[in-house]
């Protein structure tokens, strides 16, 4: 820790440029790193999937010499799989961290059943349903329109979307290729985890290991930033219990924060070069305060879109137009660009855009907003 950063009281306190680069290291988008995929995974303790080919593009961004195939090896082999499981979300995990941490989740698919769908599952026994859909959906892989479709027959005055949510919520299930397999796409299908990796889910996992390995990946972190990323409510206690185990500081707001011992914490100062990340991206959803990466009058805008990062703060939007045979990558900034870094921005665009087109296209800038 440098001596120059700032104390109020007996409290180090960290500004959102240091918040910044130490989130940005932790995520591996400080300097690329050369950890094989699924390890990679396993530090960001899952990725975002919501769009089923977002987690090459922030592989991408965060490893060297990362290829697609070596993704599709994992989902092919099972040892990586896409599931709902933060905050109600698909993510992509490691087959370990699947079987380890999706139980602790229950409580969020309940909590999220309850608050959609509650009124249009009245009389429906939530072990009942999760026997015969777990039945189902281990016979073969289904679609959420296939069971509900299933489920209704035995629950024929009740909505199909409604059970078909229900059995998302009651079981374990995961997405099997070719659902997020580049180059192929499908519908999403699902079965068990069970059925689908060949070991029972870790009955119970601890809260305390799950937070540890969040502050890791993302910190340092209030308390409603561990839970915005979770889904999980109720963790203040948690934390409490760990407080003796962690270091704490303040932001500039004057929030505690909490991180694990020697975790990096890089100078304020730090040169960043740009990065793009994908949709949905974890980097941009996992702390209730996001001002360390994004200012709070962006945030709507880039809720279906790419980013992009200049000097480690997110600077505008990314999409991509898919010509007949190449993709223009379309880059949107926020405000003007100075000369260089509309370079800087356009040669990691060029780079990003031959790894998602091989036969080419163009960078094209638009207005700024």
């Amino acid at each position: 820790m440098t001596a120059a950063r700032a104390r109020t009281g007996s409290h180090v306190v960290l500004s959102a440029r240091e918040l910044n680069r130490a989130l940005l290291e932790r995520q591996m988008l400080l300097h690329r790193s050369k950890l094989p995929a699924l390890r990679a995974i396993e530090r960001l303790v899952g990725m975002q999937a919501q769009s089923p080919l977002a987690p090459y593009v922030g592989l991408w961004a965060r490893l060297e010499d990362f290829e697609p195939d070596e993704l599709i090896r994992l989902m092919n082999t099972r040892r990586a799989v896409r599931l709902v499981i933060m905050r109600s979300t698909i993510h992509l995990m490691s087959a370990r961290d699947c079987i380890s941490l999706r139980s602790l989740f229950d409580p969020v698919m309940d909590r999220n059943l309850h608050n959609n769908w509650r009124q249009r599952l009245e009389g429906v026994d939530a072990k009942e349903l999760a026997a015969v859909g777990r039945k189902l959906v281990e016979q073969e892989p289904r679609t959420f329109s296939e069971l509900g479709t299933l489920l209704a027959e035995r629950w024929p005055d009740h909505d199909q979307a409604a059970l078909a949510m229900a059995a998302r919520a009651w079981l374990p299930l995961v997405q099997i290729p070719p659902r997020g397999i580049w180059g192929a796409g499908g519908l999403a299908k699902h079965t068990t985890v069970e059925h689908w990796l060949g070991k029972p889910l870790a009955k119970s996992s601890a809260r305390d290991a799950m937070i540890k390995r969040y502050l890791k990946a993302y910190g340092p972190a209030s308390v409603r930033d561990i839970q915005m990323w979770s889904g999980l409510t109720g963790l203040r206690d948690v934390v409490e219990q760990l407080r003796p185990t962690l270091r704490t500081y303040l932001d500039e707001r004057g929030t505690e924060l909490f991180d694990v011992p020697g975790a990096p914490l890089p100078d304020a100062d730090t040169p960043v070069s740009p990065r793009f990340v994908p949709e949905y991206d974890n980097l941009l959803l996992s702390h209730a305060d996001r001002s360390r990466v994004i200012a709070d009058d962006h945030r709507a805008r880039i809720f279906t879109k790419g980013a992009f990062l200049v000097e480690g703060f997110v600077g505008g939007t990314w999409s991509t137009a898919r010509k007949r045979d190449s993709v223009d990558l379309k880059i949107q900034p926020f405000r003007r660009l100075r000369k260089d870094e509309r370079a800087d921005v356009t040669e990691e665009a060029n780079e990003l855009l031959r790894f998602i087109s091989p036969n080419g296209g163009d960078v094209r800038f638009v207005s700024t907003m």
